[in-house]
């Protein structure tokens, strides 16, 4: 026993060592700081977006969203049980998806458009098909031995999915077994977000680090750490080359994949709540945060200041998504309702 504790030891110190060792390789490249870099961009001045409309149809808190591809349709999932998959330009609902587990933490939405995807405490992923005469279930993914915190499709037969469990995973929906399990967070994983071209994709958790893998090798490439608690949210900058990541710590962070280090961090005194969700504008300069204060924060990504704030939800923001084609911002709230902003 006692030589195991000592060995033990012996590798936390090695551990120690290397990770101080990563540190100063990273402070020995790190020749710039994001407010001198970001010093001759003109301010962004305050902004005020409008709210357009709120859905409202859901009888229980909102969890989760999704856009999908045409910038139109979105679908939202609740804890009432359902996925509803609204026509934002209308207000209208189009299709209403029964589950049969209630305790709903994700949804996607495929880029065909074709299907939809959900999962939560049941520890499965529930692909339903919406185009056909009635929402019908086409696949149960079911291999993760935790909650599924986040869905992402690739294609109609690719999802990939992060779970309580500590793992992600991709999926063949046409055989509904998993092709490659991705092992490496040490803490339960809360959100992954898929690059552009769906070679890599992100992930936070709750050991606090977010890290950046590879689809096609299936292995953790790089690792960022400098949050204090649960990564809650994180989002793919445009352009690729830097990751947001939302904490509970109550701050948001940039890192830049290139440079493997911290760029900025999205912070404010006054604000002590932590943030659940997060999602950058088309052009890059502005990012919504939702937060527990029941808000949704603008911060100008370049700046790093608070330029704006979405208030109108009487309970927690639990989601924030820009479409595709970046004409506004949706927020979803454990108050039952979806907001439209402009």
């Amino acid at each position: 026993m006692a030589a195991e504790k000592a060995e033990m030891d012996t590798l936390k110190k090695e551990c120690d060592g290397l990770r101080a060792q990563i540190e100063a390789a990273r402070k020995a490249v790190n020749d710039g700081n994001m407010t001198a870099a970001a010093g001759g961009a003109s301010e962004v001045g305050r902004v005020q977006l409008k709210l357009r409309k709120s859905l409202k149809g859901h009888l229980a808190k909102i969890y989760s969203m999704h856009w999908s591809a045409d910038s139109r349709q979105m679908v939202s999932a609740s804890q009432d049980g359902k996925l509803l998959v609204w026509d934002t330009f209308t207000g209208n609902k189009l299709v209403a998806v029964p589950l049969k587990s209630a305790w709903v933490m994700s949804v996607a939405f495929a880029p065909s458009g074709n299907l939809v995807a959900s999962g939560g405490l049941d520890n499965m992923c529930t692909v339903a098909n919406i185009k056909s005469a009635s929402p019908k279930t086409i696949r149960e993914l079911d291999a993760h031995t935790g909650y599924l915190s986040c869905c992402r499709f690739l294609s109609d037969t690719e999802i990939l999915t992060a779970s309580g469990d500590t793992t992600c995973c991709l999926w063949d929906l046409e055989t509904g077994k998993q092709k490659i399990i991705f092992t490496n967070h040490i803490g339960d994983c809360m959100s992954l977000a898929l690059s552009d071209d769906m070679n890599t994709f992100i992930s936070g958790a709750c050991d606090s680090l977010a890290k950046l893998w590879d689809l096609r090798e299936g292995t953790c490439k790089q690792t960022f750490s400098g949050h204090t608690s649960d990564i809650n949210a994180i989002s793919y900058y445009p352009g690729g080359n830097c990751i947001i990541t939302g904490s509970d710590d109550c701050s948001c962070k940039m890192y830049d994949l290139r440079a493997d280090q911290e760029v900025i961090c999205y912070q404010d005194s006054s604000l002590n709540s932590g943030v659940t969700s997060v999602a950058v504008s088309n052009s890059g300069r502005l990012i919504f945060a939702g937060y527990d204060d029941f808000n949704c924060h603008i911060w100008d990504s370049l700046k790093g200041d608070k330029v704006g704030v979405l208030s109108g939800h009487d309970n927690r923001v639990s989601c924030t998504g820009v479409p595709v084609d970046g004409m506004g911002v949706c927020t979803g709230s454990w108050d039952s309702f979806l907001k439209l902003w402009n």
